[in-house]
């Protein structure tokens, strides 16, 4: 995810390269290492998942692509809108996630091990030729799969839970792929509920002003952690609010005597496009308040250059 990056996810580079594993482990080893990031994620399990078959076919299958095209449209949030997401397996992993109540480093474990089981079943549906965007029969009669889509019917009542405590903003944003602005619809939710919260925000024509979904988010967890987005369906991005968020949080700490080696991540990668910002790792000193301040004055200087 950095500025001279491909457009791809870790799975789709697996398939887009095959030749840069079978290279590097041209020999079949006792042992193999495999390092992910903290949490790993859908698209972190499906790289390894696909390593691994790589190593054991020695080429990419269809099933395999298959699986690959699936993790970039997670990676990418860019799902369909009309898919049942009880019945798309990045939920259902998701759903699987959540149930983990354990230490960091066992919860690791424990989604390589359950996400490796899910791909192992998605590889075989595949190569049968079946669909695997939305297959609800796929999953059925497996105990921990039906818990899994129950778990994400029940988390939309979690998600109009958040949005009765959230605060609905509309916001000027810059368009994506031309200069000028458009107006959005936003949520800013604290400590959401909602494990899906940014699916069902941007399917919800509902609740939200324009009838359009919630097209922007930021979710605040604990006043340590932000992290902001647009929907990609709706042509807008972020461009230079990152920025301003790194200004904001480096006068603050030299105010305050607190230096940081981090920064805001502004999504400035050709994959995400300036869609996503997030927090620093370390974490950030600035408030909730100070963080729609700025996000606020963000969308009135756009709002200024366009009239």
């Amino acid at each position: 995810h950095q500025p001279e990056a491909e457009a791809e996810c870790a799975a789709s580079l697996v398939v887009k390269y095959p030749e840069l594993i079978l290279n590097h482990i041209k020999d079949e080893p006792e042992q193999l290492t495999v390092i992910t990031h903290r949490l790993p994620d859908f698209d972190a399990v499906s790289a390894i998942f696909l390593a691994l078959k790589l190593l054991e076919k020695k080429k990419v299958d269809a099933a395999m692509k298959k699986i690959a095209e699936y993790a970039r449209m997670v990676d990418s949030a860019t799902i369909p809108k009309n898919i049942d997401l009880s019945s798309t397996p990045y939920a259902i992993l998701r759903a699987l996630f959540v149930s983990f109540q354990l230490p960091e480093e066992e919860a690791n474990r424990e989604r390589v091990n359950e996400g490796l089981r899910l791909m192992k079943l998605l590889y075989e549906q595949a190569s049968l030729g079946r669909d695997i965007l939305a297959n609800r029969p796929i999953f059925q009669g497996i105990d921990r799969y039906e818990k899994a889509m129950h778990r994400v019917e029940d988390d939309y009542f979690n998600y109009l839970e958040d949005l009765e405590k959230s605060r609905k903003i509309r916001l000027e944003l810059p368009l994506a792929q031309e200069s000028g602005v458009k107006i959005v619809d936003g949520l800013i939710v604290n400590n959401p509920k909602s494990f899906l919260l940014k699916e069902w925000a941007r399917r919800d024509v509902f609740n939200s002003p324009s009838g359009k979904g919630f097209s922007f988010l930021l979710s605040n967890f604990g006043g340590k952690r932000f992290i902001l987005g647009v929907d990609p369906e709706a042509g807008v991005k972020l461009k230079g609010l990152g920025a301003r968020l790194n200004e904001r949080e480096q006068q603050k700490r030299e105010n305050l005597g607190k230096p940081s080696q981090e920064r805001w991540y502004e999504g400035n990668c050709p994959f995400f496009d300036y869609r996503i910002i997030d927090s620093p790792q370390d974490g950030t000193i600035l408030t909730l308040e100070e963080v729609t301040e700025t996000i606020f004055e963000f969308s009135r200087q756009l709002k200024k250059q366009a009239s």
